[in-house]
């Protein structure tokens, strides 16, 4: 797949609450995952195992989600980029509306590197 290709269907599986089979089909073995400073899971997550760990981690802590969106994706060169919005209730942070830039780079069909930009 070439990176509108792995766009799209990031975005696809993304809305469709796919989290965790995304990072299975379209991750590469050495991705490299970036956070915000401050994070509890870690900034910097190096592995497709160790950034689904991650994932999962945030999935578990979540009661319920009440909406979202995921922006179509800009393509440029070998990297995309979306827009994250959700409302979500968390275990142990209660409801919060969050809002996040995500920046994708892909060589040989699989994301490489990602990196999300947030207010904390």
């Amino acid at each position: 797949m070439n990176t509108k290709e792995v766009a799209n269907k990031w975005v696809q599986m993304c809305r469709e609450g796919k989290n965790m089979e995304c990072i299975e089909a379209l991750y590469g073995d050495n991705v490299t995952s970036k956070e915000m400073p401050g994070v509890p899971y870690g900034e910097v997550i190096t592995g497709k195992q160790n950034v689904w760990n991650k994932s999962k981690q945030w999935l578990d802590n979540v009661v319920e989600f009440h909406g979202g969106e995921i922006t179509d994706p800009v393509v440029a060169g070998n990297h995309f980029t979306s827009k994250m919005s959700y409302d979500v209730t968390f275990k142990d942070r209660g409801r919060q509306q969050l809002d996040e830039v995500c920046v994708f780079e892909v060589n040989d069909g699989k994301i490489v590197n990602e990196q999300f930009f947030y207010t904390m």
